[in-house]
């Protein structure tokens, strides 16, 4: 039960950030969460949004380069310990997890992060049986 991801490869230039940020608001498109990563060259945005197509069609109009990566969500107690829980279950489970960011919503004492996973079945099996919830584009209000 993935979600959708936008990743965006940036100029690194002041103002890119802003350009894509004013195409989606100006379209009303809400971003639940961004990443930000930077190399000498290029940056990169990961963005969840609350229209992915529609997102990705408002970008892709407008020459920005991009692509859709299934990521996965993950309810997190909003605790200490919360994320360090859900990290020890994937950890002495050996799933690799690539990278990490979290969701701006937040729910009853409950946050929600956002997972790249290298090997999708050991993730499956790692919570399995656990409290570790995962979270739909329908939990979400994603389109």
């Amino acid at each position: 039960m993935s979600i959708h991801q936008i990743s965006v490869f940036l100029e690194n230039r002041a103002g890119q950030l802003a350009e894509i940020t004013k195409l989606l608001a100006q379209e009303h498109v809400d971003i639940r969460a961004i990443s930000i990563a930077e190399t000498a060259d290029y940056g990169l945005a990961r963005m969840i949004v609350d229209d992915s197509q529609k997102a990705s069609s408002i970008l892709l109009q407008n020459g920005t380069i991009l692509s859709m990566t299934p990521v996965w969500a993950v309810e997190v107690p909003d605790r200490p310990a919360g994320l360090s829980e859900l990290l020890e279950v994937l950890a002495n489970n050996h799933v690799d997890v690539e990278y990490m960011y979290s969701l701006f919503t937040h729910r009853n004492d409950t946050a929600y992060m956002v997972l790249r996973i290298s090997d999708e079945a050991a993730f499956a099996k790692a919570i399995e049986g656990t409290q570790i919830k995962l979270v739909s584009n329908e939990d979400l209000d994603l389109k």
